[in-house]
């Protein structure tokens, strides 16, 4: 305080003096009431709990939106979220059916339903989370325990689908039966892997099974070709056969024909006749370089030297 207003204080009447100072009080009291009333007041958002304790214990829970209040110094209010939450499980590892050792990994959409009861039996958000990956890594390692490998990775013939609806179903009765307040809303497996010292394995045996596979077709089909071939080759015999049946049928018939002819020819003049069939024996024995010896008194000669006119 200065000279100048400690002077002026002087110059103030007792009763000046009391009146600054019940506006001093009230202004005092003013301030802390506006630091009480603040510290008393909180809003509820929209996909949030807010939940109200005191001395640690928890006394309601305000979900609707909007300015709510609570007792300053008595009371705190934490926060929970009021929506549907992913909680990526740790991948782990099971064993199938057939003894193959397997990694799974899966993640879960879960939400908090009771937030009263997932404080008392799960105590916070990773204690729900903790509480409720332990126990999907256990129904899943007895739901794919009952599976062989190949139904696992097998996309045509497996039945994931189903197996993820079990899993849900549940996981929820395990959480209900344990009052944790939440519930999950779908569990899914996203990646089965391996182990890394048995994928070299597993290749191999996948590569041998093509390959065996890959023979039995190549078998398959050059029996199908020999038995197409066979087929075709006793149709193309059957075909020649009855093809020279029917030209023996032919040729037997023409020949026939023909000796008719001939013998129709021979009737009408023998002598003509005769001269024809040794003229066609000629062209048949007789060529260029042919050299005839001809006894004498044989047809041909009789023939050459004009003994037959």
């Amino acid at each position: 305080m200065t000279d100048n207003n400690v002077y002026e204080m002087k110059k103030m009447s007792p009763k000046e003096i009391k009146r600054l100072v019940k506006i001093g009080i009230s202004v005092l009291i003013l301030v802390i009431l506006l630091i009480v009333i603040g510290s008393s007041m909180f809003v509820v958002k929209e996909g949030e709990y807010k939940v109200v304790r005191q001395f640690q214990e928890v006394i309601r829970v305000q979900d609707e939106p909007g300015l709510k209040f609570r007792i300053p110094l008595l009371q705190t209010v934490s926060t929970l979220p009021n929506k549907k939450l992913v909680y990526d499980v740790m991948e782990r590892e099971i064993n199938t059916l057939d003894k193959k050792r397997m990694i799974i990994d899966n993640y879960a959409i879960w939400e908090i339903t009771d937030p009263i009861a997932m404080i008392s039996n799960a105590r916070s958000e990773i204690g729900a989370e903790s509480r409720m990956g332990e126990f999907i890594f256990s129904v899943i390692r007895s739901e794919l325990g009952t599976l062989n490998y190949d139904e696992i990775i097998n996309d045509e013939g497996s039945t994931r689908g189903d197996i993820n609806q079990r899993i849900t179903e549940r996981v929820n009765m395990l959480l209900e039966r344990g009052n944790y307040g939440i519930q999950v809303d779908d569990v899914r497996i996203k990646r089965t892997d391996l182990p890394q010292e048995n994928e070299q394995s597993v290749f191999n045996r996948m590569i041998s099974e093509r390959e065996s596979q890959a023979q039995q077709y190549l078998s398959q089909g050059e029996a199908e070709k020999n038995r197409i071939m066979a087929n075709a080759d006793r149709d193309v015999t059957e075909m020649l056969s009855t093809a020279n049946a029917e030209a023996e049928e032919i040729r037997a018939e023409g020949e026939r024909e023909a000796a008719e002819m001939y013998n129709a020819a021979f009737s009408q003049d023998e002598e003509f006749y005769q001269l024809y069939r040794m003229l066609e024996s000629y062209k048949k024995t007789v060529d260029g370089d042919t050299t005839i010896i001809i006894p004498q008194g044989s047809p041909y000669a009789d023939l050459l030297l004009g003994y037959i006119e």
